[in-house]
């Protein structure tokens, strides 16, 4: 199975970002816990070239706490990256501090030519559905920002103030034109930042299942009260009482529930990228 979407939109969502940069002091490079790497957009650093930045790995609630940490300090080598939730509020209040001491410098500067007060001009950039609007909420305590539980929902761009001394640029989500990897595409579409509608839902389930029985097979017997030889979208179906006439597993709608409670959480924390990766 191989996934890709790039829609128009996403073509001038680059074009405004590469034209946007330049009136931006820090970028918010928000990334998904559960893919500390394949949800990061590598035309983005491209396009970031030495701007100051943060990362931040959104959804932490959703992943494998060991894993988290040891992609932190992997990660940290990089560039500074907190593990936050926007679902929760794990972490944010640490995001304008960090910002502030990483500006300090040039603020400095800036008020011995005489410029004082000027905000700190940030940007959040990202893929489709890793929660920027949601991470802007949290920073403005309100509902500033378009949200949706749909991948691409935020189409234009907007200036959000986020606190006395920071004002925050959104921007649309941006997917890359190829996946040269199969795989990530793969775990974008598990984890939500790929829609439904552009790849086969029970090719996908099929292939999730067999990656969460070898990679977290004790949580799934548990969440499914399933045995090992019980555990397939057939088995899951009849458990979630997914039937159709004559008693059939209807394997779609098994598919299709299977695919949300992964992306809740509910079967198990987990983290899809392998620290070894970055070692490659």
């Amino acid at each position: 199975m191989s996934i890709q979407w790039f829609p128009g939109h996403m073509t001038k969502a680059k074009r405004k970002l590469e034209e946007q940069l330049r009136w931006v002091d820090v970028v918010l490079e928000l990334g998904d816990a559960r893919l500390p790497l394949s949800s990061r957009n590598p035309l983005l650093r491209k396009l970031l070239g030495n701007k100051l930045r943060i990362l931040l790995l959104n959804k932490a609630d959703l992943a494998d706490t060991a894993k988290t940490d040891l992609w932190l300090s992997e990660l940290r080598q990089e560039t500074p990256v907190l593990a936050i939730s926007a679902a929760t509020n794990k972490g944010i209040k640490r995001i304008v501090p960090l910002m502030e001491e990483m500006m300090s410098e040039k603020m400095d500067l800036l008020a011995a030519k005489g410029i004082r007060g000027r905000s700190i001009r940030a940007m959040v950039v990202g893929i489709p559905n890793i929660g920027k609007s949601s991470l802007i909420n949290q920073l403005t305590g309100g509902s500033q920002a378009k949200t949706g539980n749909k991948p691409g929902v935020t189409r234009g761009n907007q200036w959000i103030r986020i606190h006395q001394k920071v004002e925050l640029l959104d921007t649309p989500g941006m997917l890359w034109p190829k996946f040269d990897d199969p795989l990530i595409g793969k775990k974008l579409a598990a984890t939500g930042a790929v829609r439904d509608e552009v790849f086969d839902q029970e090719e996908l389930a099929h292939w999730l299942l067999e990656w969460m029985k070898e990679n977290y097979p004790d949580e799934l017997k548990d969440f499914y009260q399933l045995s090992g030889d019980e555990l397939h979208i057939e088995g899951i179906g009849r458990r979630r009482g997914c039937l159709i006439s004559g008693g059939r597993v209807d394997t779609l709608k098994t598919s299709q529930v299977f695919l949300r409670e992964f992306r809740s959480g509910k079967i198990a924390k987990v983290t899809m990228d392998d620290i070894k990766l970055n070692e490659q």
